[in-house]
């Protein structure tokens, strides 16, 4: 167990949040007194640990499992010691009053690259309730049994050696095309230099070295980069709301277009990606969808 003192706000629900792949992530849950529970694999072996808001600045920690020890010695980098929130210039309004209002929000970085990828790469170009459903039906039958007194229906993501092995017919029927499986399995076999780097280089090598790979571009690692990596400036260029999102809450009320997001977005550096997780967690940052959402498909037809 182990108790940590920050000394700035802090909330565990809202920065751990964007861990969270559905609201029935098998990784991740969360009790009626908002505790954070979530399993990982970490250098030292598997990890169960649920993380305890007691004041909006102090939290407790407990684990189990051959992991334990790790994770509690970086339970600070895991809860956004490494964030600098205090130099965000929110610059208009409608963040200023987000910034004020979530002053507990910070980036995490839980430095496993594989467990944020992974879910990624589920949701490229797809509604993301059919994503966290393939996650979901994937861990669960491929993924271990968590240490400790997790709570019922957790598990452990799968072994990168296991996301390797995964049977062709268990991914079409978990909803999850081929295209997406070949990325995962070639990732996976990679897994041990990926992590290697997110402990020992900057954040632009581990985005080359994602990128470098067939099937993960500019979105998807960025979709790493505000997780694994604690990166603030990972804006999700290329995501479908994306436009939509700049433009009612930062715009003229018309959607950005993609070409355009990311030069939109470049008062904000270095944090970008604070902005737009700032504007997703604001009421009213977008009006009411009426227009086209993206098309569902399901894989299992196919």
């Amino acid at each position: 167990m182990r108790t940590w003192k920050p000394g700035f706000p802090i909330s565990v629900g809202l920065t751990l949040g964007v861990l969270q792949h559905g609201a029935g992530d098998p990784c991740h849950r969360r009790d009626v007194d908002g505790a954070v529970w979530r399993t990982s694999r970490l250098d030292s072996g598997p990890v169960t640990y649920r993380i305890r808001q007691d004041t909006v600045r102090q939290v407790t920690a407990q684990a189990w499992g051959p992991g334990a020890d790790e994770l509690l010695a970086h339970l600070p980098e895991l809860l956004g010691s490494g964030d600098d929130p205090e130099s965000f210039d929110p610059r208009v309004e409608i963040a200023q009053r987000a910034h004020a209002r979530l002053r507990g929000l910070r980036i995490p970085r839980t430095g496993r690259v594989l467990e944020s990828l992974v879910p990624a790469v589920l949701e490229q170009r797809i509604v993301g309730l059919d994503a966290f459903a393939a996650w979901r039906r994937i861990v669960t039958k491929f993924g271990d049994v968590p240490p400790g007194p997790a709570p019922a229906g957790m598990r452990l993501a799968p072994t990168p050696e296991i996301w390797q092995e995964i049977p062709t017919w268990d991914w079409h029927q978990a909803g999850i095309e081929q295209r997406k499986a070949s990325t995962i399995a070639l990732a996976a076999s990679y897994a041990g230099r990926l992590e290697t780097a997110a402990r020992t280089s900057e954040p632009a090598e581990v985005y080359r070295m994602l990128t470098a790979l067939p099937g993960v571009g500019v979105w998807t690692a960025a979709e790493v980069g505000h997780s694994a990596l604690g990166d603030a400036d990972a804006p999700p260029i290329g995501d479908y709301h994306l436009p939509a999102l700049l433009g009612e809450a930062l715009g003229d009320g018309t959607p950005v277009p993609h070409e355009e997001c990311e030069a939109f977005l470049e008062p904000w550096r270095p944090h970008r990606y604070r902005l737009v997780r700032l504007l997703e967690l604001t009421p009213g940052a977008r009006r009411e969808r009426r227009g086209p959402r993206m098309s569902r498909l399901d894989y299992r037809a196919i």
